[in-house]
């Protein structure tokens, strides 16, 4: 023990190293010249107890006693280190050795600290179990971070591929608009081209038969012009035997009559008829409804077909209406399997079986709601088909579970616990539905001026989807729903 309090009495405090030169302070703390030198050039007090030095560290004088013992001590380092290890292993207090550990603080103490009463009902250790259990503890610990490090590496590289994924397919779909372009491009090319070279050829034409007219003119202008300058040459002659002589001689009988006929009356201007018929004023309409011919793909061709007994299809498949009842009606709100979603004439709104599935007293709305589905059902792909909604003032449309509703008061979408408010500058006419197969959304978009109006995802939709509708039933019903065929 005593060599432990022998190493402590020869350490510097500040470089905790043992003495180089050692120095006494007024206060009786030793330290090294060069380290108190230090401490005093920047505050005048010791750092150990914190009395106020008024001597400059050169003034000190140095102790001969610690710097003998300190040389002494340097002389012998392998004994030098003996200490230095005990004391890594020794109280600090009792200057016993550490030969338990508190579990109960996660500290080694003495046998000494054990009974005192700070630890008084703690749990202890020998310190080589204790480090044999934390040891084990900690190569758990290791492999379990070795197992998450890997984990962690595993969603860097995923997340690494998803973003490769994500520029690869920005870059595929970044060819496909450029390619879809430019095919708009040259067919609206070869149009104009095909349109400028049929007004030219009507232009030639006009002005074919407009320089025909032109010339006879010029010829009728030139003969009448020399028909007067000859009369006006025989007028002057004023013997009446030449006179006669001089205009009947060369002339048949009856040719005077021909000769001054009014040439006006035979020549007529030809008035411009150049037209290009509805592509002077409707040119871009007509090309658009041209282009709908090439365009692919087209909005979805959807043939409906009637789920209740109370709603007729049109022959062709396009309108829904409502006939007169013959029973009582039940509801087809949005807990009802509906199979299918179609389009109506102008509207406004979206409606959804889910928000009165959330309503089970039910309304007068949904008492009375009539459903119908598309004939068609898709498994996969992108798909999207219009609704014309008319002048109903109650209707959903979309696929099952999923549903745009308008009640004629306010728009809502509705999902599976999901019901969410809308609001309209202007009520939409016609309704587009486009549905991602790859990444479950459900999209609505005013289809007369292509406005998106809202999105969901229906994770929950189950394939085949067929589109679906649900009506308010009406009577007369003269404003039927109708998928818009291009």
């Amino acid at each position: 023990m005593a060599s432990v309090s022998y190493s402590e009495e020869l350490t510097c405090s500040v470089c905790l190293t043992i003495f180089t030169d050692p120095v006494n302070l007024p206060c009786g703390h030793s330290f090294c010249r060069q380290c108190i030198s230090e401490v005093l050039a920047t505050q005048q007090h010791c750092p150990v107890c914190g009395t106020a030095v008024a001597l400059e560290a050169a003034n000190l004088p140095t102790s001969i006693v610690l710097k003998s013992l300190a040389e002494k001590a340097k002389a012998k380092p392998d004994k030098g280190k003996q200490p230095t290890a005990e004391l890594a292993a020794v109280c600090p207090e009792h200057e016993e050795k550490l030969k338990l550990f508190c579990i109960t603080d996660q500290q080694l103490v003495c046998i000494i600290c054990r009974d005192d009463e700070e630890h008084e009902g703690h749990q202890f250790k020998p310190v080589k179990e204790a480090a044999a259990s934390l040891r084990k503890q900690l190569e758990m610990f290791e492999q379990c971070t070795a197992d998450d490090i890997h984990a962690v590496e595993s969603l860097a590289d995923a997340q690494k591929d998803e973003m490769f994924k994500t520029r690869e397919r920005s870059q595929q779909l970044l060819t496909r608009i450029s390619k879809q372009f430019e095919e708009m491009h040259q067919f609206l090319k070869r149009r104009e081209n095909e349109i400028k070279r049929e007004l030219k050829h009507k232009e030639e034409d006009n002005v074919d038969k407009m320089r025909e007219t032109f010339q006879a003119t010029a010829v009728a202008l030139s003969e009448s012009r020399e028909l007067k300058e000859k009369v006006s040459s025989v007028l002057k002659i004023t013997e009446s035997e030449s006179f006669l002589k001089s205009w009947t001689e060369g002339k048949r009988k009856g040719a005077l009559k021909h000769l001054f006929r009014p040439r006006v009356n035979e020549l007529q201007v030809v008035d411009s008829s150049l037209s290009l018929g509805p592509y002077e004023s409707h040119l871009q309409f007509f090309m658009w409804k041209e282009m709908l011919q090439v365009i692919q793909p087209r909005a979805e061709l959807l043939r409906l077909k009637s789920n209740s007994q109370d709603v007729v299809v049109s022959d062709d498949g396009r309108s829904l209406f409502c006939r007169p009842k013959t029973h009582q009606a039940f509801g087809t709100g949005f807990g009802m399997q509906h199979d299918s979603f179609f389009g109506a004439p102008p509207s406004h709104s979206f409606g959804t079986a889910t928000y009165y599935s959330s309503n089970p007293s039910g309304t007068k709305a949904t008492e009375d709601l009539e459903s119908a589905s598309s004939v068609s059902e898709f498994g996969a792909g992108q798909h999207y088909w219009e609704i014309e909604v008319g002048s109903r003032n109650y209707w959903e449309l979309g696929v099952i579970h999923n549903l745009l509703k308008y009640d004629g008061v306010k728009y809502t979408c509705c999902g599976p616990n999901v019901t969410t408010e809308l609001e309209f500058r202007n009520r939409p006419k016609k309704i587009g539905v486009y549905f991602n197969f790859s990444s479950k959304e459900l999209s609505f978009y005013d289809a007369d001026t292509m406005t998106h109006i809202h999105s969901v995802s229906a994770v929950f939709v189950t394939t085949p989807v067929s589109a679906q509708i649900n009506i308010q039933h009406k009577q007369p019903d003269h404003s039927p729903v109708t998928v818009c065929w291009y």
